[in-house]
This record gives structure tokens, C-alpha cells and sequence, in this order.
């Protein structure tokens, strides 16, 4: 089976949002597209408690995108965004949400980060998101959402790692830095990955 991976499309990266990603809400209408070609369709949602690790201002002297030292890993340091129970946390409800079948979220451990999907950035704990998967039969996952140089990246080389036969769908993505998504997208394709365009599946 084949499986859509909807990244982190909350408001807090949408324009606006706290930590906005540019043209975020851009890929809303392509990605409502491609759900409809996917019999399994899986969300994942940050999903950060308040004073998270990762957040600047838990840290003091520091300010945005300084870096620090979380259980061991370098941690860029964010604005706070998608707190949990807020309305930057709640996934967009432009966002198809009839077709989505399970929300997998992660940040929630107060001491570490969380950008992939399967694992928080220590690969410490695990989401549960690849058992799900093999539990449905799953080889295939294409991933969309925000933003396509952190979360969205590190979740690629995960599922690679994991063993999935997975796809960047890169137009149904936006980076934070769109250098940073050239560097991420030359490591998916050295580990395996594959870098595709939203045509590819909608023709097929």
C-alpha cells in the first residue's frame, strides 16, 4: 500500500503564524489533491508543551535561531509555536480532514526536539508512526507539508532509514530556507530517497 504524509500544516507555520513559513499556505490546495489518490492518508501535528526546550524563550540570554544543547544535540532555538491546546497548534482547516486516518504528534518531551515524524531528534523515543505503517501494509510514503527543510526533511530520511520505499513530493512543500532544502534534498537522494513532482502522481 501507498501512504500520504500531510507534515505539520498548522497555523503556526501558515502566514501569520508564529513561525511562518513562506507560501505555507500555497501547497493547501495541491496537497487536498493528492489525498484523493491515497488510500491511506496519515498527519502529523508539533505538538509542544509550554516553556518547550526548544523555544528561545526558555533559555535566557538566547534569542531566535541561536543555537544550543538539548539531551546531547544541537538545537536551533524557535519562537514558540504550536503549544498545545493553542490555536497555532490546530492543523489548518483548509486541510482536508475526512481522508486523514491517523495524527501522529510529536515535540512533546519538554528536554528534546522533535522535527521527524518517527523519532524525536536524539532518536530516543519513537512516535509510533513506523509500526503503524507496516501495521497497514505500507512500503511505499510520499511526504508533503511544512517545512520542507526540518520537519518534513528529517521524517524523508527516517522513513528511508526505516526501510520505506519513500518519495519527497517537492511542490507540495515549502522550506524555511530554500538552501537548507537543496542540502536535505542531496542527502534523501544519497540515502535512497526520491525527489518527485505533485505530476508525476497526478497523471498516473
Amino acid at each position: 500500500m501507498d501512504a500520504l504524509i500531510v507534515t505539520d500544516i498548522q497555523y503556526d507555520f501558515l502566514p501569520g503564524g508564529a513561525l511562518a513559513v513562506e507560501g505555507g499556505d500555497e501547497i493547501i490546495p495541491l496537497v487536498n489533491r493528492l489525498q484523493e489518490r491515497f488510500p491511506l492518508v496519515v498527519a502529523t501535528q508539533d505538538w509542544h508543551p509550554e516553556g518547550h526546550g526548544s523555544f528561545a524563550s526558555a533559555h535566557e540570554g538566547k534569542k531566535v535561531f541561536d543555537h544550543t544543547v538539548l539531551s546531547g544535540v544541537d538545537q536551533i532555538l524557535w519562537p514558540d509555536h504550536c503549544v498545545q491546546g493553542s490555536p497555532g497548534a490546530e492543523l489548518a482547516r483548509e486541510v482536508r480532514q475526512e481522508t486523514i486516518a491517523a495524527v501522529f504528534r510529536k515535540g512533546m518531551d519538554p528536554a528534546i526536539d522533535s522535527y521527524s515524524a518517527f523519532f524525536d531528534n536524539g532518536h530516543l523515543k519513537s512516535t509510533g508512526l513506523a509500526d503503524y505503517l507496516r501495521g497497514n501494509w505500507v512500503q511505499k510514503v510520499y511526504f508533503t507539508g511544512l517545512a520542507g527543510d526540518f520537519c518534513v526533511a528529517y521524517s524523508v530520511i527516517d522513513a528511508i532509514k526505516e526501510g520505506f520505499d519513500t518519495y519527497l513530493v517537492e511542490d507540495a512543500t515549502r522550506a524555511i530556507d530554500p538552501q537548507g532544502l537543496e542540502i536535505m534534498k542531496e542527502k534523501i537522494i544519497a540515502l535512497g530517497g526520491k525527489v518527485i513532482n505533485s505530476g508525476q502522481l497526478l497523471r498516473s
